[in-house]
């Protein structure tokens, strides 16, 4: 398989983890919602995605959430519990991405039934540790 094949694959791969993602996310941001006090705020929906949904989903929250209050949220995980088994050599690195598109989904999924729509990205500069950045899309 040539490079541009593989590249292709997995930028194919990488898209379907992110739909399924999305898909998990709404459905689980219906299941913790579903007995919470309306929300106040964009922020206080952010913090509720760092909290309860992130404890909920990989038993921990969130390390740091950083706003520049401009519709764009960093959310820092220092050991992303998909990435704590992988190897920290850098042979690993690439494979990453696949890991980060299901919840890069997730995080999308859940804002998206609580009326926020976003493009999240992820990014890993020394495992396990990983940023996932929220861009608000103002409608």
């Amino acid at each position: 398989m040539t490079d541009r094949k593989k590249s292709k694959e997995n930028g194919r791969c990488i898209t379907k983890l992110e739909n399924m993602g999305f898909r998990v996310g709404q459905g689980l941001i219906e299941r913790f919602t579903k007995d919470t006090a309306r929300f106040k705020d964009e922020l206080d929906i952010m913090k509720f995605i760092c909290k309860d949904f992130w404890t909920t989903v990989f038993k921990k929250q969130i390390d740091n959430l950083r706003t520049n209050h401009q519709g764009i949220y960093v959310l820092q995980d220092n050991k992303f519990r998909l990435l704590t088994q992988m190897s920290a050599g850098k042979q690993y690195l690439e494979h990453a991405s696949k890991y980060l598109a299901f919840t890069c989904g997730l995080i999308r999924g859940g804002l998206s039934n609580l009326g926020i729509k976003s493009i999240v990205t992820a990014e890993v500069s020394s495992m396990p540790a990983c940023k996932f950045q929220v861009m608000i899309q103002k409608l």
